[in-house]
């Protein structure tokens, strides 16, 4: 029998499932979809301590704000690192999922993605985050099987399946049966450090400085791992190193290949060493079914290519890669007693 309670809160709430990136935020809502596609960057004033903007609008603040404002990212490589801004932020996301319920105080249950590996005590940050930001129940699942799910493969069959999900903060490459992870690889080298390293190519070879968001518009523009028919060129501005004045620059997309060349290798390292690790019964059906790409590394240009070259097996980008692992997350949610079983072990429950 249900819980009256529950059953007044069912009514009051939207389920909802979360992926709560180092770049960006995306909240399904469980019979609406995915609702909210925001950016993971909040922007405080140090010194009254008050959130002064969530979200698109902070994030076009970075970089442009005087002395006594700042926009930060709350998390770093996939985890919290700012717990209490974090929470501030999970809460004005639920707050703005229930502008529509006449309820004051929305307790709706939560299924959040966490990168695979995370430590008891990440793990356990997330979950308080949710619940303090106004969660009644919190599920977690590893980004890789909601990658895998979003993607609608069948994860809980005794067959191999591959997924590298390359986010901002991590690169997650897990081969899934089952219901569970029999072999992975989680390295923090993903969309934020391609950002570093087109910054660090500027300084190094032309004296410019350059922002982040300048850094990633570039990569998003003309970023390839391959050589292109086409030949991209795009305009770079900064700061000039030696006059200290502002400058423009060409760049090419061979430039930035051989920028994001060391991090690229790396991923492609990684997934390498997970495919030596497992057992060759997966690994007939991985090639039988191809790598299966998610997270917005997935865009890069030529990476699926790359990667099949490497693997000598064949390589699938995920229907929108960019919001495989929430729609994961609201599979989840429309059938969470059938999945049930995929999700990680979690403190919080209905109180």
């Amino acid at each position: 029998m249900k819980n009256p309670l529950d059953i007044i809160f069912n009514r009051f709430s939207h389920d909802i499932g979360i992926d709560l990136g180092t770049a960006n935020t995306l909240v399904y809502v469980k019979g609406a979809g995915i609702v909210i596609r925001e950016p993971s960057v909040v922007a405080i004033n140090k010194n009254t301590k008050a959130i002064l903007a969530v979200g698109e609008e902070a994030k076009r603040m970075v970089g442009r704000t005087p002395s006594h404002i700042v926009a930060i990212r709350p998390l770093v490589d996939g985890v919290i690192s700012d717990f209490e801004v974090t929470e501030q932020m999970l809460k004005y996301f639920l707050d703005k999922v229930h502008r529509d319920k006449f309820f004051l105080l929305p307790r709706p249950r939560v299924v959040v993605g966490i990168p695979y590996g995370v430590t008891e005590v990440e793990r356990r940050a997330v979950e308080e985050g949710a619940i303090n930001a106004g969660a009644r129940e919190v599920y977690l699942i590893e980004e890789p099987i909601a990658a895998a799910i979003g993607a609608r493969l069948p994860v809980q069959d005794a067959s191999g399946t591959m997924v590298v999900d390359i986010g901002g903060g991590t690169t997650e490459v897990a081969v899934i049966s089952l219901g569970g992870i029999v072999a992975s690889r989680s390295l923090r080298v993903a969309g934020d450090e391609l950002n570093e390293d087109i910054i660090q190519y500027a300084r190094d070879q032309f004296n410019l400085l350059v922002g982040e968001r300048t850094a990633e518009q570039i990569k998003i523009k003309i970023g390839s791992v391959v050589p292109l028919k086409d030949k991209l060129e795009a305009r770079l501005r900064g700061r000039d190193l030696v006059s200290g004045l502002p400058k423009e620059i060409i760049v090419t997309a061979d430039q930035m290949r051989e920028a994001m060349k060391k991090s690229v290798r790396m991923i492609i390292d990684n997934i390498k060493s997970t495919m030596e690790e497992t057992p060759p019964e997966l690994l007939a059906d991985i090639m039988d079914k191809g790598i299966i790409l998610a997270g917005g590394g997935a865009l890069l240009k030529g990476i699926d290519a790359l990667i099949a070259e490497e693997t000598h097996t064949i390589v699938h980008i995920a229907d929108d890669p960019l919001t495989a692992v929430v729609r994961g997350t609201g599979i989840v949610l429309e059938d969470l007693d059938v999945l049930s079983g995929i999700l990680l072990p979690a403190e919080f429950r209905l109180r």
